[in-house]
């Protein structure tokens, strides 16, 4: 079965504990005007403070800088070249940011805006320097604003479209959840545009070439996605343990429908999104060297604590921050494998002491493990 019933209870928010929302062009930006529907930006920030107020981490993944910054430019033209899609974006991402800034401050939230392009969530310094940033605005209780960094990407960097993008910063952070609000309810067995009995799907629990025969096309002249990449995204989120909604974002309180049973579509995580990050570490990435511990680092580790630099003995091989290391035993058996905080010539300076010691050290203050327990797997 690819679907469940229709009238088969849809998972809401509730125990979401860390949830991307993706936000369209379409829904965001009156087509006519080029100007940001306010009205419906600020029932949104309503939504987003009531999931903080109950212990949620929201992130929001935005389109509409293009959308935006095109008429204030006067590029009214229905194909803009690349050039001209970056200059807009660069107009339009201030506008905005400014508009969420404004919205979610009447609940006294602070917004912060991040850029991203493809290479940010796929080489691994930079994912590990953007997940760090992220983690840390989260943890202070902000709400992150993310697009993709039009300005500067070429079509050899670009992610393409938010739907894809928000499945990768989902994946990145270890999100449980993930929303895309659309100009549709959800997932049909063909386009109900088109199709008008076109059967719902309330539920994939995988995305069998059926599923994937389902898709249809972008429907509006501002959207840049459509069933297609939702499905892509949906592959993504899922593969990295999260699970995805698409909603409907035409409504007011979008976000407090889903929570409160919408029709939407739901697509099912098979594993947790640490068990999903751990398997990549443990089975996709290929050691750059080696780090032997003493028995004591040897019984924390097996604990489930993470390395710290006073249980290390001896480091081996040429790393840098983000590489996969294996994790050793006094014997030189592997015991673990994980991704080092440190360079491998870092890590020599700082063996063997205690972590209060590694910013005199190395003049600078960097994270107190060598490798973090989230990003360690015990073999």
């Amino acid at each position: 079965m690819t679907g469940l019933p229709a009238e088969s209870a849809q998972p809401g928010l509730a125990g979401a504990r860390r949830v991307v929302v993706k936000i369209g062009s379409a829904l965001l930006v009156d087509e006519d005007r080029g100007a940001i529907r306010r009205d419906w930006l600020d029932a949104l920030a309503d939504d987003v403070a009531a999931l903080m107020r109950r212990g949620t981490e929201v992130l929001l993944v935005s389109s509409g800088a293009i959308a935006v910054g095109r008429r204030h430019l006067g590029l009214t033209q229905k194909a803009l070249r690349l050039e001209e899609k970056q200059a807009a974006a660069a107009t339009g991402q201030i506008r905005l940011a400014h508009a969420y800034q404004e919205s979610l401050a009447r609940h006294d939230i602070t917004v912060a805006q991040i850029l991203l392009t493809l290479e940010d969530t796929e080489e691994r310094r930079r994912h590990l320097n953007a997940r760090a940033t992220l983690t840390t605005l989260l943890r202070l209780g902000t709400v992150p604003v993310i697009n993709e960094n039009d300005t500067v990407a070429t079509t050899e960097i670009r992610v393409g479209d938010n739907d894809r993008l928000a499945a990768r910063v989902a994946a990145m952070l270890g999100c449980d959840t993930l929303v895309l609000l659309s100009d549709v309810d959800g997932l049909y067995s063909a386009d109900p545009r088109l199709t008008p009995d076109a059967a719902f799907i309330p539920q994939v629990a995988e995305i069998t070439p059926e599923i994937e025969a389902m898709a249809g096309l972008a429907g509006s002249g501002f959207s840049n996605g459509g069933m297609i990449t939702k499905l892509t995204a949906a592959k993504v989120a899922t593969g990295a343990g999260c699970r995805m909604a698409i909603a409907s974002g035409r409504v007011m309180h979008p976000l407090r429908a889903v929570d409160e049973g919408a029709r939407c579509t739901w697509f099912l995580a098979t594993v947790e999104p640490r068990t999903a990050r751990k398997r990549w570490i443990a089975g996709s990435l290929k050691p750059a060297g080696k780090l032997r511990v003493d028995a004591g680092a040897l019984g924390a580790l097996r604990s489930g604590k993470s390395l710290l630099p006073a249980g290390v003995t001896a480091v081996e091989g040429q790393f840098e921050r983000g590489d996969a290391v294996l994790v050793c035993d006094p014997s030189g058996q592997e015991v673990a494998r994980g991704l080092a905080a440190y360079s491998a010539a870092d890590a020599r300076r700082i063996m063997g002491h205690k972590s209060r010691e590694i910013e005199a050290i190395l003049g600078y203050r960097g994270r107190e493990e060598l490798i973090h327990r989230d990003d360690l797997v015990v073999s």
